[in-house]
């Protein structure tokens, strides 16, 4: 929506006072400086009510509304200097703490949600400030709200050319808490051949990009009506100036960067630049989206929030909180852990085939244990009011993970936050991962890094808390050990749970046999020549757990796997007795009590894993083949039968 000029608009009893940012006139046209406003206002100053949240209402604000919204500042030629604006509609539904986001453009904007307190950066069509004057505009606002609230982080997402402002403000300020979100960040130094290599001029460039831009982004008329010739030859110049600029002052940059590059950005090779910048800065992570085109936040399919949250780089203070600061999946999110989980394998042979199929044929079964002991299927046993602990057999490669998580989730409402690896949120071993995102979803769906402190935490919030007492050695074992617990003696969580009442749910998982072939283990790694120095990569002293363990337990070393996929089968789940610890506190602080409740515990752990190894020889729907059939017949939203319980 169009940012207000003229006279300052005054702010209604109890709301924050809108953010004034004086935009330095230009000497050939003076203009009066400009108070941006974040919403359109009723009569006498009076703010609009706060949206519905359900039905329309309750879908987050994407590109369209957004291109809606800025299509006539676009359009006007008003000959006025750069100037912020908010996209977002007034309402309740920002966090508490939410942390101030400046969107520098390339060429449009973009919007966001409620995760941030969203300013967008409009730099009209006709506008020539300098690179430099940019850059000193931006740096007047990230001053401003820092010294408004100095505990905040201040999000600096550029895009392109916006990149290269944002680089340039952090090394300008580095005392400054910022977190920078480069797009596809441009450096003319490295422009295409296409463009530059051939010796062309800006001016001679400027028609061919225009070409390139208007084919690649026929879908937005806006952009075809608005960017002229000689509007994208300024960028290029700009971009040439921006690129000096920054690169000789790169090291002087100390922010957290997370860099976000297209595979098949049409107008500058960013995967490059950002293994660039991966290199030359000191806090920089990268993500690559093989599939997307130069103007990523424009395209369907791409979540800016959901690709910070998943980076692990969303927060409201100085510190990552991974518990304070986690911000709950949207349905957006929980279908995309649920796709993604369809399938054991991201190249398993038969992901092609089964693709079109019906996505009930990839669900698990699951089962649990009503107050009475009968096992039903569904989640009609699992308790629905926090705290909770679940604990249960690690599979193979954490397979069971996405199915159990999302399952429960889109079934019962109740969402499971699991202790994870630290190796998960550590930026040096994601560079040794063949894609480094591969983490992401499991931080979106609520992972946190597995301390005492957070499992106390978790709990105090009341949270249900998925535990692998196993860890990395059950996850990852040897050949012929599937099924098998490597639990540590101590009873490490029974003390923790009954402080709080927790309520304990063990559990068991069976299906990794049916799904792939152990082919090389660690024992079998260990005789590769060259492995050692892999393995010392993967497990720096940073990243060990139970150095203090004894027996199998301790070794919970990172390591590959190398698997042979088969037909797939099927996931079973079954959840047992709740056990309940509320009004135990004083009998569980014994030692012995918690030990004899611990191997009670492990004891249920190994009996649900041995039924459901039992009882699934008689499911005549184990195999997929069968379970396509069944879909083919009754339709695809049909549950398919298993085992009577």
């Amino acid at each position: 929506m169009p940012a207000t000029t003229g006279a300052p608009v005054a702010a209604p009893a109890g709301a924050r006072r809108p953010l004034l940012f004086g935009a330095a006139p230009r000497p050939q046209a003076p203009s009066p400086p400009l108070t941006t406003t974040r919403c359109r206002r009723a009569a006498h100053g009076t703010p609009p009510p706060p949206s519905s949240s359900s039905g329309a209402a309750a879908r987050r604000r994407g590109v369209k509304e957004y291109v809606e919204a800025a299509r006539e500042m676009a359009r006007h030629k008003d000959g006025g200097p750069p100037r912020w604006f908010s996209p977002l509609e007034c309402g309740g539904g920002r966090v508490p703490g939410a942390p101030t986001l400046l969107y520098l453009p390339g060429t449009v904007s973009v919007s966001s949600d409620r995760m941030f307190d969203l300013w967008c950066l409009h730099i009209p069509v006709e506008d020539r400030t300098p690179f430099a004057g940019l850059v000193e505009y931006v740096e007047r606002a990230v001053k401003s709200e820092s010294s408004r609230a100095p505990d905040r982080p201040i999000y600096l997402v550029g895009e392109s050319v916006g990149a290269c402002v944002a680089l340039a403000v952090a090394a300008r300020n580095p005392g400054i808490d910022l977190v920078l979100i480069l797009v596809n960040p441009g450096n003319l130094m490295k422009m295409p051949e296409a463009f530059v290599g051939r010796g062309l001029s800006l001016q001679e460039a400027g028609p061919r990009l225009s070409e390139t831009t208007s084919s690649m982004l026929d879908s937005l008329t806006i952009l075809v009506d608005v960017l002229t010739k000689e509007s994208i030859v300024c960028k290029l110049e700009m971009l040439k100036a921006s690129s000096s600029f920054v690169n000789s002052r790169l090291h002087a940059v100390k922010a957290q960067t997370l860099v976000l590059a297209s595979g098949n950005d049409e107008l500058l090779p960013s995967t490059q630049e950002a293994e660039r910048l991966r290199g030359a800065l000191e806090k920089c992570r990268t993500r690559v989206f093989r599939d997307n085109g130069h103007k990523i936040l424009l395209e369907a399919g791409f979540d800016l929030a959901t690709t910070i949250k998943g980076a692990g780089y969303y927060r409201r203070t100085r510190r990552t909180d991974f518990v304070a600061d986690y911000i709950p999946p949207t349905p957006d999110e929980l279908q995309q852990a649920i796709d993604h989980d369809r399938y054991a394998y991201a190249h398993a042979p038969w992901q092609a085939k089964l693709e079109a199929g019906p996505k009930a044929c990839h669900r698990p079964v699951m089962l649990s244990t009503l107050g009475d002991g009968r096992v039903v299927r569904g989640l009609a046993g699992l308790p629905r009011e926090g705290p909770a602990v679940l604990v249960g057999y690690h599979m193979l490669l954490g397979l069971e993970l996405g199915p159990m998580v999302t399952g429960i989730l889109s079934g019962t409402g109740v969402h499971v936050r699991g202790l994870a690896h630290p190796f998960m949120f550590d930026g040096g071993t994601e560079r040794l991962m063949p894609d480094s995102a591969h983490f992401d979803l499991h931080r979106v769906m609520g992972a946190v890094p597995v301390t005492g402190a957070n499992f106390y935490r978790l709990l105090a919030d009341k949270e249900f808390v998925l535990l692998y007492p196993g860890g990395a050695r059950e996850a990852l074992h040897r050949k012929g050990e599937e099924y098998k617990l490597f639990w540590p003696e101590q009873p490490e969580f029974v003390r923790m749970a009954s402080r709080f009442g927790a309520t304990i749910v063990p559990f068991g998982v069976v299906g990794e046999d049916d799904i792939c072939h152990l082919l090389l283990d660690y024992n079998d790694l260990q005789k590769v020549p060259f492995y050692g120095m892999l393995d010392e990569a993967l497990n720096r002293d940073g990243l060990r757990l139970r150095t203090d363990s004894m027996g199998e337990v301790k070794d919970q070393r990172m390591h590959p796997l190398l698997l042979a996929p088969k037909v797939p089968g099927r996931f079973y789940f079954v959840f047992g007795k709740p056990i309940e610890t509320r009004g135990r506190e004083k009998e569980l602080r014994d030692k012995e009590a918690a030990q004899r409740l611990y191997l009670q515990v492990k004891s249920e752990v190994e009996g649900c894993i041995n039924y459901l190894k039992e009882k699934r020889e008689e499911d005549p729907y184990r195999s997929i083949l069968p379970r396509l059939l069944y879909q083919a017949l009754h339709g695809p939203n049909a549950e398919i039968p298993t085992f009577e319980p």
